[in-house]
């Protein structure tokens, strides 16, 4: 992680290979969170969904502040733009919280299926307040894509569940968080931004954690606990170094590939056997985000 710190501040914005440099971080960063929110899942049947959104921005900043030596270097974490730093870290924190939230009342086919509508906002988004237009094709593949999770989740016809509401806000604070930062990026470093996003999530949480704190049960909770935190920053850092060197509506597909982790991971740590319907559905999501790649790498969409 050290060294990918010193190399994102070179900026490699033009350079040929960075496009698909950052569909691999996205790539990464999508199964970090998938891993997080398995952790989150198994965590809320024996504690506050509150308290775990807590100690995962906590474990945070503890892990920012000894990875980056932050008293080495203090410069390097300051910000020009505090009013976007904060406005965008609780952003992140709108999007973890309501996500935890959703999956604690919600069966996880109901809470994808409004998740993954992310990346239709940020495309549109990204045009007006960012400049970055999507073409015709990558508008193709998105829908593409969304049609695999509408296959993997098959959503119900019946009355929604009011709990519902969580997936929605979560789906909104992520798209208003993307966007942020592959704004600030322009001028802020990947470090800075991931060190005040987790200070200001973890300071405003702080009142809440405290309010409902219940002891883990045993040690394998402490560990999973403290390991929110690590996959949310790593995760969270992949993401915005992805997003330092590749345009938000490129990036934003590929966060349907989080569909085939979170089959994998339901697989080997909950006993879920995919459908027939889950299989097809994820074939149809690595579809499109190879089409993306393959057009990315031959001449761009």
């Amino acid at each position: 992680m050290a060294q990918a710190t010193q190399a994102d501040e070179t900026k490699g914005n033009n350079g040929s290979m960075a496009p698909l440099a950052g569909i691999g971080l996205i790539v990464l960063a999508c199964l970090s969170f998938s891993i997080l929110d398995a952790i989150a899942k198994y965590l809320s049947s024996s504690l506050p969904t509150l308290q775990i959104v807590w100690i995962r921005f906590v474990s945070h900043v503890l892990l920012t502040l000894v990875i980056f030596q932050v008293w080495k270097t203090p410069s390097r974490f300051k910000t020009g733009r505090p009013v976007l730093q904060v406005v965008r870290a609780f952003c992140l924190l709108g999007t973890t919280g309501f996500n935890f939230l959703a999956v604690r009342y919600l069966q996880l086919a109901e809470t994808m299926a409004i998740m993954f509508a992310a990346p239709f906002v940020i495309t549109a988004l990204a045009g007006p307040l960012l400049g970055e237009w999507a073409g015709a094709r990558r508008w193709a593949a998105i829908i593409v894509g969304f049609i695999g999770v509408l296959v993997v989740t098959e959503p119900g016809i019946g009355g929604m569940h009011w709990a519902a509401i969580y997936s929605v806000a979560a789906m909104t604070f992520y798209a208003l968080y993307a966007l942020l930062t592959r704004q600030l990026t322009a001028t802020d470093s990947s470090a800075g931004m991931l060190l005040i996003s987790g200070v200001v999530a973890a300071l405003a949480m702080t009142p809440v954690g405290v309010s409902v704190w219940v002891m883990p049960p045993d040690a394998l909770s402490w560990i999973l606990l403290f390991a929110t935190g690590i996959f949310g920053a790593g995760g969270h850092y992949l993401f915005i170094l992805a997003h330092r060197i590749a345009p938000a509506p490129l990036l934003a597909p590929f966060i349907y590939i989080q569909i085939v982790w979170m089959i994998a991971l339901g697989a080997l740590i909950f006993a879920d056997i995919p459908t027939a319907s889950t299989l097809i559905g994820a074939a149809i999501v690595v579809t499109s985000g190879l089409y993306i790649l393959y057009r990315e790498r031959v001449k761009g969409l």
